[in-house]
């Protein structure tokens, strides 16, 4: 009896500890793909865990790294991988990095409503981002030019269309940079010649994404089932990075997003699930 009473005593004092452990005081700044997504995992984390503290702020992928490497943020955002020289820095100050896939993306390209084009080959994106083809007639639409609109260099998604999409070529000088990817939405619903990209999640009925092929013919649609099953050639993972030294206080949000109902999160927000 006595035992039972101190393996409920032990119960007891153990809860409170259990119950602060997972209490998560963080900040997580960068990807703007991302950003809608980590104010998800926030929100529903702190309502279940009172007592958490978890603020995110976008910026771009570049923006929440640097802020990784000076130390102030948490967590980095990214819809790219950390490149070398970043990953060198933060070597340099003593500090190693974790990496986490939390989602995967589709990256639509958008066009405004009004232009009768459905579809493009990567070889049509590659020349109307880098300012080759600077009229829709030359893609099968309308005698129109054609205004390019981008994000910023800071962004993820930027570097990801100028290796994967213009396969390293530069982006249009004529390219009109945005600093949110809610600006390219807005942009491109109000501008007819316009086309631009942005994350599955950011798509709404105020533009048009196109129809893309990698392969001759096999044009496709971006969807999350599509991007589920790699049918849709522009689909990219997510990431979350933070050093070693802060991997124990944001480890159960990680744990959070990993787990079955985070990932239900991030397919209810129209990202695409790990599994």
């Amino acid at each position: 009896m006595k035992k039972n009473l101190l393996a409920l005593g032990l119960v007891v004092l153990m809860t409170p500890a259990l119950l602060n452990a997972q209490k998560v005081a963080c900040k997580i700044k960068g990807s703007d793909t991302c950003l809608p997504l980590s104010q998800k995992f926030a929100e529903h984390y702190m309502k279940k865990n009172p007592g958490s503290s978890i603020s995110v702020i976008g910026g771009g992928s570049g923006v929440g790294l640097a802020a990784l490497i000076s130390g102030t943020t948490d967590v980095a955002q990214a819809s790219r991988k950390m490149k070398m020289d970043e990953k060198l820095k933060l070597q340099s100050g003593g500090k190693a990095v974790k990496e986490t896939v939390i989602a995967y993306d589709a990256l639509a390209i958008i066009v405004n409503p009004g232009n009768k084009v459905t579809q493009l080959t990567r070889e049509q994106l590659a020349g109307i981002f880098t300012g080759k083809i600077k009229n829709w007639k030359q893609v099968g639409g309308d005698d129109m030019g054609i205004i390019v609109y981008s994000r910023e260099t800071s962004s993820g998604t930027y570097d990801f269309i100028k290796e994967h999409v213009l396969l390293n070529k530069n982006y249009t000088a004529s390219a009109l940079m945005m600093p949110a990817t809610g600006a390219i939405v807005q942009s491109v619903s109000q501008t007819k010649g316009a086309i631009g990209y942005v994350g599955l999640a950011y798509l709404d009925k105020a533009v048009k994404a196109l129809k893309v092929a990698y392969k001759k013919g096999a044009y496709v649609e971006p969807s999350v089932e599509t991007a589920k099953n790699k049918t849709y050639p522009i689909t990219r993972p997510l990431y979350y990075y933070y050093t070693s030294n802060v991997e124990g206080r944001v480890k159960p949000l990680i744990n959070y997003i990993l787990s079955p109902e985070g990932q239900n999160l991030v397919l209810k927000e129209g990202y695409v699930p790990l599994n």
